[in-house]
């Protein structure tokens, strides 16, 4: 129970400490130090999914051939179809986004950036929580240190997220206090994600598989249609290219030497 409870709150811890970057620095964060931030982010999104995510809910299916890859597929389009539904019906606006998307609304610029990160933040809830229950169920393919692993290197990501999204919001002539609240709570919805995740889990293990591969499917979306694109714009784009180097090679060393 305690490792539970540490795998759940680990993330948020990371987005917290990230967020409290805005009472160090000034209100305003470096384009490049952003851009190599948000590489690292993917990086470790992208290890995570592969290592942590992908490669077990194949190890968990027993067929042979192209039955064992069936739930791996299946699952990974589904979370790309889930994260495509919640971008288009969710108003949000990106730190670097050329306007709105999602539905009109007249919600503020913050509330649609905290809107953004909210729906980076459930995919990586949903896949901490997935890798929790499997461990918890089935340790032959994920240990509980695995899983804890995959809590540590998506906590290690949010840190920058937390700083990317509390910065603006300093510059934007919020207080930093409240831009330290706005960031953490930009995280809080990790660890529920991940407990919901966990509670349906129970009732439904032998889909674990499938969970797995559509927690993967969700945090490839993100990284693909919104942190690639925005570390590759304007200049400095090698930098976040360096970052995407770094966070995948620390995610995937995490996974191998812990798991």
């Amino acid at each position: 129970m305690d490792g539970l409870l540490t795998g759940l709150l680990i993330p948020f811890a990371g987005t917290a400490l990230g967020a409290a970057c805005v009472f160090l620095m000034k209100n305003r964060m470096r384009p490049g130090l952003q851009k190599s931030l948000m590489g690292f982010a993917a990086g470790v999104m992208v290890a995570a999914s592969v290592w942590s995510l992908l490669i077990p809910s194949m190890e968990m299916t027993a067929a042979e051939g192209i039955m064992r890859v069936l739930p791996a597929v299946v699952g990974f389009m589904l979370g790309i179809g889930f994260l495509l539904l919640l971008d288009v019906a969710v108003p949000h606006e990106h730190i670097d986004g050329h306007g709105s998307e999602g539905p009109r609304s007249r919600l503020s610029r913050t509330t649609k950036l905290v809107f953004a990160v909210t729906l980076h933040n459930i995919p990586e809830g949903m896949a901490v929580g997935v890798a929790l229950a499997a461990a918890m169920e089935s340790s032959e393919y994920i240990s509980m240190a695995a899983a804890l692993a995959l809590s540590v290197g998506i906590a290690i990501q949010n840190f920058p997220e937390g700083a990317i999204v509390a910065m603006p919001l300093r510059g934007d002539g919020n207080s930093r206090a409240r831009s330290f609240v706005i960031g953490s709570l930009s995280g809080a919805v990790e660890p529920v994600a991940a407990a919901i995740t966990i509670m349906l889990a129970s009732f439904i293990m032998p889909l674990l598989p499938y969970l797995l591969a559509f927690a993967a499917g969700a945090m490839m979306y993100v990284v693909v249609e919104e942190l690639i694109p925005e570390t590759q714009e304007g200049t400095h784009s090698n930098l976040g290219t360096i970052g995407f180097a770094l966070g995948f090679l620390l995610m995937m060393t995490l996974d191998v030497l812990l798991g």
